[in-house]
């Protein structure tokens, strides 16, 4: 037990590590690609015993791919090496299930160097998926399974140069021998610090980037990337000592609110582990040709309630089975880059006076004057989390006709980027922040 000074202090110095400030900072919005037999067959999950001869993207090309994310404004990709059904988009030598058995290219091609290939030469970061569910393998469900996806996740962070995400999941079945199979996560993971130890990891617990708790793109209200232990047991504990006895045994990723204080004075300790919004640009995660793209208001509303809410956004966008993307993607693509750059185009508070005011140990309002009454769409807030995660709640008040208006209230946190949607004029406006975990730091103020 400790008191309630102390335990808030330390709540509020839980920091991210470099690679996962890195990861927020310059990877925030990045692309998932859903390539595999199920793009032939129509499943979205496979059964594992498709034959690899109807697997023949004849106009793969992955330049064209690559193209079309970085006009959404991506800077990163993420390709399913391996899906649930077990077949290899690469030239592995774990299995016969994979690419070598295909006609494309003779059997010769592997579509996981040619992504990172196009990646790198496009300037974009390159990643990947390694489903621990293999529906194939007849390892699966023993112990020497583990030895087999160590073998395929090995050959992938060693031979396709640097990896800027690997993306695991849970998704576990029945083997061959009638058991589920046992997952040794923490071998994996040991792989990857080993080979590529600037990747950041995805799992639902961590270490690094947690899961939302949905697929649909729905974001929290309130997103803390400082969370229970309990939570994200793959993370390191940064604080001791519980506020209050009990157990935090309930806590589970879909719930509404992870990181609020009625959850974490329960916990044995927090961790700093952020979460990543996934969806995909259509209802599907593989290519449907019935489907049609979300519209663009959905993408750019997700997009400013996930990267603009203090967490990732990893959009799918599944090839044809041509290799191709679908052009109704590529355009949705191309808008929603549009949209964003075109939204936040101009900082209209670069060269404004930005006055401090203490209101409180834990409390401040940040005044800003633009000189002029202009236009607002959206405010920008970023806080330092170097120095950790600490405002748990503001509002924002605008000057207008000489009076002071409630923009916005209720806000809770900020984190690493908190975008807020609201079309006001004004000649200067004022952040007040009400709570915080420590001193708030606030280190960006935009308006667009």
């Amino acid at each position: 037990m400790i008191d309630f000074g102390s335990f808030l202090e330390k709540a509020g110095r839980v920091v991210p590590t470099e690679r996962q400030l890195r990861h927020l900072r310059e990877t925030p919005f990045y692309a998932f690609v859903h390539f595999s037999p199920n793009t032939y067959t129509g499943l979205e999950w496979g059964t594992g015993k498709e034959d690899p001869a109807i697997f023949n993207p004849t106009e793969l090309d992955c330049d064209s791919w690559v193209e079309a994310i970085k006009s959404a404004g991506m800077k990163g990709a993420v390709i399913t090496a391996k899906h649930h059904d077990g077949f290899c988009l690469w030239q592995t030598e774990t299995t016969e299930h994979c690419v070598r058995n295909s006609p494309y290219k003779n059997g010769k091609g592997d579509i996981v160097r040619e992504f990172a290939d196009a990646c790198r030469r496009g300037g974009i970061k390159f990643g990947f998926y390694l489903s621990p569910w293999d529906r194939n393998c007849e390892l699966y469900g023993t112990d020497k399974y583990n030895d087999f996806y160590r073998a395929q996740l090995t050959e992938l962070l060693t031979n396709y140069g640097e990896v800027f995400h690997v993306w695991f999941d849970g998704a576990c079945g029945e083997g061959p021998s009638g058991k589920k199979q046992v997952y040794d996560f923490e071998s994996y993971f040991e792989l990857v610090r080993k080979y590529q130890p600037n990747a950041t990891m995805f799992k639902d617990e961590g270490p690094d980037i947690r899961w939302c708790g949905n697929e649909s793109g729905s974001a929290r209200a309130a997103e803390w990337a400082v969370v229970p232990w309990e939570l994200c047991y793959f993370c390191e504990k940064q604080t001791e000592g519980k506020l209050f006895d009990g157990e935090l045994k309930h806590i589970y990723n879909s719930d509404k609110d992870i990181g609020t204080l009625e959850n974490i004075m329960y916990s044995s300790g927090l961790v700093f582990c952020p979460s990543e919004i996934d969806m995909s640009i259509r209802p599907g995660w593989f290519y449907h040709p019935e489907e049609e793209p979300h519209s663009l208001e959905r993408l750019f509303d997700t997009y400013l309630r996930s990267v603009g809410g203090n967490t990732t956004f990893n959009l799918n966008i599944p090839p044809m089975p041509n290799g191709r993307f679908d052009p109704r993607d590529i355009a949705r693509l191309k808008e929603l880059g549009d949209k964003i750059r075109s939204s936040f185009d101009v900082n209209i508070c670069e060269g404004a006076k930005v006055t401090r005011t203490a209101l409180g140990d834990y409390q401040c309002e940040y005044l800003v004057e633009l000189g002029e009454e202009k236009d607002i769409n959206f405010f920008e807030l970023e806080e330092d989390i170097t120095q950790g995660q600490r405002v748990e709640s503001f509002r924002i008040l605008v000057h207008n006709n000489g009076l002071w208006e409630k923009a916005y209230s209720n806000y809770t946190t900020i984190g690493n980027k908190r975008i807020i949607k609201e079309d006001v004029r004004c000649d200067m406006f004022k952040i007040v922040i009400e709570a915080s975990r420590g001193e708030p730091i606030i280190s960006n103020i935009a308006a667009y």
